[in-house]
């Protein structure tokens, strides 16, 4: 049961974030051909693509596959993918993986997004730090949890600036 536990919480990651992937690049297509949008910090982007990979290789590598997972953290998980889906069904087809703004448009501010302006990024780093938390990996936690924050407080500010400039756009 331990072993399937890893490797379960991995394989649901690593599908759930493909499914993403799709997802994103049909809105991405979509807001840019029809609706004119740009796409700012695309030279950070292979960098995310990087971290999330690794954080997957890492779990699988360096956490023990007998560990017991610990239930309150896989709870605290499954809230987290709840938080996840109201995140992308509150951006609905402006959803993306990347940075892309559509001209003129205002920003979002339904669901999670009436709370707080990168919902998104705190998910994203809660689940770095719990997924490997749950199976005791307290040294996968932190060293990719201060890996992301780097990139994610990078992307908060490019986000902000398009943004700001696309609301003026259009």
């Amino acid at each position: 049961a331990a072993l399937s536990a890893l490797y379960g919480l991995v394989g649901f990651i690593a599908l759930q974030r493909l499914a993403e992937l799709a997802y994103a690049r049909r809105n991405t297509a979509r807001l840019m051909a029809a609706r004119g949008a740009v796409e700012s910090g695309a030279q950070a982007y292979p960098l995310f693509v990087l971290l999330h990979g690794g954080w997957l290789a890492a779990m699988l590598l360096l956490i023990d596959p007998a560990a017991t997972a610990k239930l309150p953290l896989l709870a605290l998980f499954a809230v987290l993918q709840g938080a996840r889906l109201w995140v992308i069904a509150s951006l609905g087809g402006r959803w993306t993986t990347r940075i892309i703004v559509p001209p003129g448009e205002p920003r979002v501010t339904r669901g999670p997004y009436r709370f707080m302006k990168h919902p998104n990024y705190a998910i994203v780093i809660a689940e770095i730090a719990v997924a490997p938390l749950i199976f005791g990996a307290w040294g996968v936690a932190l060293t990719f949890s201060v890996l992301n924050l780097a990139l994610i407080i990078h992307r908060i500010r490019q986000e902000n600036a398009a943004l700001a400039q696309g609301e003026h756009r259009g």
